[in-house]
């Protein structure tokens, strides 16, 4: 895992990076700044536009993972290549001119109980387009195994575009209103940067021509929007439906507990970029015992690192919430609830990308389409009698079920197992740390409170797994790290 372990490293520091100013614009600048209906609007308005993506990129972004490997030789995959870049109109276009042409029956349907949304309305298929074809030219470079850069293009850039918009909004430069408008530049700035990446790194030979898979290409795209479409469902409906029966100021405060939540998913996040080329090409060469060890392996590291990032935030979240406006405090069981479904995303490894690499992702779909269905109808069920906690078990549930037949798929069709008698020791040192350390504090400054806490997780849990020989991974990491030490000192 060389290669794996290089390119994780970085896309880990990279996408931690991006996570600590979304932290700083999410919990401070948008609570302080811009307030919670307009940071309600946002998160509205950005989740129907994530929702919106898989169809404005028709699959693009895992189809070209998916076949590139196939390629026989360099004017295979330039065709293959130029197919790709304009494969998403076909979708693109009837979709714009539908929504245009019924704009404000859409518009009146799906935002009726907050009628101020709806100037902001239009933005959402644009800034969805720009989603999709940033993911489509974020592929392109994943495929010539050349993540780390366009990881800070999708991590980093929007979020300091947001920050600065955010000082300008609370200097008097710039309207809260504008600031909405302002995040569809934002989104267009991030998709030319990644273009013009992907075009750096492979500058494409353009050929009109259809490849000669063109027939398993559109079904697997299709599949691949459905896919797609079921998992930002799972992750960002909740915040799209909150409002049909809310005020939208309560999608504020949900944002900021699914922000807080969604930190433990950051490591998976990162090594899962370089990990499912490596999967697609280990299931493509049909080299059943390496993909193998790469799922153990990367299930157990992925374990080990967000258990701690889970412990980290569960253990402190108190205090956390005590950094933030006070109206905002309505959000820690949501963390909690939120924070259990990441990190069942996360202990499954690379499962996501065995599933998608194989004859069986049919079969999945068709149960992630059940699962959208009983998703909506949780949500309608729970958020009207409790609100943004009712969203939050909506997601828990949809995500278990989800997540434990996409599990049962690998384990019965692939004979392929994530799960080792390392598990059961994670779940032990995590279930010590919680018992430890949850039920007291320093009577500090919150932040001090956080710092000292913290300081004394981080050695108590990293030794326990070190000890117990955890992961094989994150031990040969530290012991690399302590011959390094004790060399040079």
């Amino acid at each position: 895992m060389g290669i794996v372990q290089s390119q994780s490293i970085k896309n880990t520091i990279i996408t931690f990076l991006g996570f600590g100013i979304g932290a700083v614009n999410a919990l401070f600048l948008y609570t302080h700044f811009l307030g919670k209906t307009h940071y309600g609007m946002v998160a509205f308005i950005l989740s129907a536009s994530n929702i919106m993506m898989p169809l404005m990129a028709f699959g693009v972004h895992s189809t070209l993972i998916r076949f590139y490997s196939n390629c026989k030789d360099e004017q295979q995959r330039e065709v293959f290549l130029s197919f790709m870049l304009w494969m998403p109109l076909l979708l693109i276009v009837p979709l714009l001119v539908v929504f245009y042409t019924y704009y404000h029956q859409i518009a009146y349907w799906v935002i009726q109980e907050n009628p101020s949304i709806k100037p902001f309305f239009w933005l959402i298929p644009i800034i969805g387009i720009c989603m999709g074809y940033f993911e489509v030219y974020y592929a392109w470079v994943k495929v010539h195994m050349q993540s780390v850069l366009g990881n800070f293009i999708s991590e980093v850039l929007v979020r300091i575009m947001v920050m600065v918009m955010l000082f300008l909004v609370h200097w008097g430069w710039m309207s809260k209103d504008g600031f909405i408008y302002g995040l569809l530049a934002a989104y267009i700035a991030q998709f030319l940067v990644m273009k013009s990446y992907a075009m750096y790194v492979k500058m494409p030979h353009f050929k009109f021509k259809m490849p000669h898979n063109s027939k398993e290409i559109f079904g697997y795209s299709f599949f691949i929007i459905l896919s797609g479409g079921v998992a930002v469902l799972l992750m960002d409906f909740d915040k799209v439906m909150i409002p049909a029966y809310r005020d939208i100021s309560s999608n504020a405060l949900y944002s900021v507990a699914i922000f807080i939540a969604t930190v433990i998913a950051v490591p998976s996040r990162a090594m899962l970029q370089i990990l499912y080329p490596i999967t697609a090409k280990l299931i493509g060469e049909g080299k059943h015992h390496e993909l193998q060890d790469l799922y153990k392996k990367s299930a157990i590291t992925l374990q080990v690192i967000g258990g701690l990032v889970m412990l980290g935030i569960f253990l402190n979240i108190h205090q956390m919430y005590q950094l933030i406006p006070a109206d905002y405090s309505g959000g820690v069981s949501v963390v909690f609830i939120i924070g259990l479904s990441k990190f069942y995303d996360v202990i499954l490894g690379n499962n996501n990308a065995i599933i998608l690499n194989t004859k069986y992702y049919r079969w999945v779909l068709f149960f992630g389409l059940l699962l959208v269905f009983m998703m909506i109808a949780l949500n309608m069920l729970l958020i009207p009698p409790y609100g943004i906690e009712g969203a939050a078990w909506a997601t828990l549930i949809s995500v278990f079920v989800y997540n434990t037949i996409k599990l049962w798929f690998v384990v019965r069709k692939m004979n392929l197992f994530p799960f080792t008698a390392n598990t059961l020791k994670s779940f032990a040192i995590m279930g010590v740390i919680f018992l430890m350390f949850y039920f007291w504090d320093f009577q500090f400054h919150p932040l001090l409170n956080i710092i000292l806490k913290s300081m004394l997780i981080v050695p108590v849990y990293v030794f326990l797994n070190y000890r117990w020989h955890v992961s094989s991974e994150i031990n040969d990491l530290i012991d690399q790290k302590k011959s390094i030490f004790f060399k040079n000192a």
